[in-house]
Order: C-alpha cells, then structure tokens, then sequence
C-alpha cells in the first residue's frame, strides 16, 4: 500500500514537472523577440519598452514555473543543473606546476589590464585599438578559461580576497 508521500513526491516525468520546464524555456526564448524586432527596424523606444515587459514578465513566469513545478519540484531541476555545472568546477586539490600557474596568470592578467587600458588608449591614441565585440568576447572567454587552467587552489585564493580575516598561510619550501 502506498503513502500519501509516494503520491506526490517529484518526478521528472510529471505533467507539473515539464509544464515548469515548459515556462522557464518560454522566459529563455521570449528574449530572441528583442534582436528579431531590431531586425524588422522596430523603433529604439518600443524595443525599449518590449525589453521592459519581458523583464518584468519573466520574473512573473519564473515564479509560475515554481509555483507550477512546486517546491519539490524546483529543488531537484536546481540539483540536476548545480549537480552538472560542479562537475566542471575546477579540483580543488590539484597542484598545478610551474608552466601551467604562468599560462595561466598570463590568462587572468591581460584581459583585466587592457581592460584597465582602455579608455586610456582611446585617449591618447584614438584609432589604435580596434573595437570589435569579437575581441571583447576572446578577452571574457580568457579570464574565465583562467580559472580553469589555474586549478581549484586559485579560486580559493581569490575568495579570500574578500574576507577580512584571512591570513596567508606559505607551506613552500625555498
């Protein structure tokens, strides 16, 4: 004899389930209207404002998938997805050597310099610095490979940028 439990515990093949992926694959794929009215030369102003009402109504729509999915239901889509994306997080005890620690603070350094760099250039050297998105993408695509090549050790070293009471603890031997 089955609970009451069994009866309405989650399941990713559920009605409720696939109606909440349903929705929150509408909120994703309702912004493709904003580059599709851009290219039927739609005026900046309501582009503007469809930009506005899709802001809003996702938020409406992600709190109905919830609210369809129910809180069950929600909890394991967020497990599935956090459970896949851990899996690419770098080790966090993996000793990276010498060549691959300069690669990659090699990665991490440039694209915040120029970066930095910018808008001077810009100043003092109008023309000089090519202004493709393409370069901007190569440049966000560095810095976040970065962290991979870096190893686990490094993002923690980051984060403890940001915490008061860290200390510096040197276990190498010179």
């Amino acid at each position: 004899m089955s609970s009451p439990q069994d009866e309405i515990a989650p399941s990713s093949t559920g009605w409720r389930f696939k109606a909440g992926i349903a929705i929150l694959s509408l909120t994703v794929i309702s912004w493709l209207a904003v580059p599709l009215a851009a290219a039927a030369d739609v005026p900046g102003p309501k582009i503007a404002a469809l930009t506005g009402i899709l802001f809003i109504s996702n938020k409406i729509l992600l709190i109905l998938a919830i609210a369809v999915m129910g809180k069950s239901g929600f909890q394991q889509l967020k497990s599935n997805v956090f459970g896949y994306v851990s899996t690419l997080a770098p080790a966090a005890d993996l000793e990276v050597g010498p060549a691959r620690h300069r690669i990659g603070m090699v990665m991490f350094c440039l694209p915040l310099i120029s970066s930095f760099l910018e808008p001077y250039v810009d100043t003092l050297w109008p023309g000089l610095r090519p202004n493709l998105w393409q370069v901007q993408v190569l440049g966000d695509a560095l810095l976040v490979g970065s962290f991979f090549v870096l190893g686990g050790n490094f993002w923690d070293k980051v984060r403890a940028l940001f915490i008061r009471t860290a200390r510096v603890v040197n276990t190498s031997t010179v």
